[in-house]
């Protein structure tokens, strides 16, 4: 049985392992910007547009997890946490700062 982790500082380089291949990431990377854009339609055109902004997010981080990395996807079990790193590691790359998380974590570039 898997340990419960129950600490952010712990559960974010778990996140990171699960998300190990370079692949994963980049389909979690273009879900993210979509969510952003459907939050500009959503405001700017339509609300309904909202719609799209978990659809683009999941969709794209679940397809990387069942078809990619081959795992479950930690938001079934940690769901603010994996919402909350999800743009973390976003950001983190956007930024060009997201390798020494990654080595931190024991995850190969």
């Amino acid at each position: 049985m898997a340990r419960t982790i129950t600490r952010y500082r712990d559960f974010w380089p778990h996140y990171l392992r699960e998300h190990a291949k370079p692949a994963t990431r980049r389909l979690h990377y273009v879900g993210t910007a979509l969510t952003f854009v459907a939050l500009a339609a959503g405001l700017l055109l339509n609300a309904w547009w909202l719609i799209a902004i978990p659809l683009a997010g999941y969709g794209f981080a679940w397809g990387a997890h069942f078809g990619v990395e081959r795992n479950r996807p930690a938001t079934f079990t940690y769901p603010l946490w994996s919402l909350v790193s999800d743009y973390r590691m976003f950001f983190l790359w956007i930024a060009g700062r997201l390798g020494p998380h990654l080595k931190q974590a024991g995850v190969a570039q």
